[in-house]
């Protein structure tokens, strides 16, 4: 199909109601989606894309708050979307909705910097506040997801974080929340080569291979609330 353009969207104004992108290659679940979140008053679907190409084509040509996207597309991978969303797009926030809770996918799209992972499991009502949480800015992930990761990591790795000293439970909050070296030095007013000796500690005590697995233990373990992970587009 050729992408999908609302052209009502003429008339909204600046600071209206939430513009949405909906990127999956099936119709059904397009159709769907659209009556489900334009029964929303603070809600518009601006258009549609059955491809990575043609959603690439919409994010260059519409004004999109929020990207609600598959991971399975015929042309390229959903995460590939995003990454080029994330270089390209940076304010528009990127939900993804999928029919996959493996940790690998879970783990690349937060790396990418997506504002949320839903599963398409979840009711409509989840759906619409899910958009709305991330339009404004916070996190969402699938209290599922958040399960399994918690199960994970408590079957994979014996973590303790009692071990942390106060100074590391401070950089992993905000680890956690999506910070960067930079930023946890920024936060903390610490220097950056200070910054960079605590994260190698903490992940170092954890059992972590990365700040990304690190986080995910943060969300999984609820040591930081879920809307309090902050969107970050500083570069490492």
């Amino acid at each position: 199909m050729d992408p999908l353009v609302n052209t009502r969207t003429s008339s909204i104004r600046e600071h209206g109601p939430i513009r949405v992108l909906i990127v999956d290659d099936h119709a059904l679940v397009r159709e769907g989606t659209v009556q489900l979140l334009e029964r929303e008053a603070d809600m518009i679907v601006v258009g549609q894309a059955s491809t990575g190409a043609q959603a690439n084509l919409l994010f260059d040509r519409l004004g999109i708050d929020v990207a609600l996207l598959d991971v399975n597309l015929p042309d390229m991978s959903g995460l590939e979307v995003a990454r080029l969303v994330a270089l390209k797009h940076p304010t528009i926030r990127v939900l993804v909705v999928s029919a996959y809770d493996d940790y690998a996918y879970v783990a690349e799209a937060l790396e990418l910097g997506v504002a949320g992972y839903l599963l398409k499991t979840a009711t409509g009502r989840e759906l619409v506040d899910a958009v709305r949480t991330v339009a404004g800015g916070d996190f969402v992930l699938s209290g599922s997801i958040s399960l399994r990761l918690a199960h994970r990591r408590q079957t994979n790795h014996e973590v303790n974080e009692a071990k942390l000293t106060p100074r590391e439970i401070d950089v992993f909050r905000l680890l956690g929340k999506g910070l960067t070296n930079k930023g946890i030095a920024n936060n903390l007013g610490l220097t950056l080569r200070t910054v960079e000796g605590y994260v190698s500690n903490v992940l170092a005590k954890l059992g972590a291979t990365s700040r990304t697995e690190a986080a995910l233990y943060a969300l999984s373990r609820h040591l930081i609330p879920l809307d309090e992970r902050d969107e970050q587009t500083e570069t490492h």
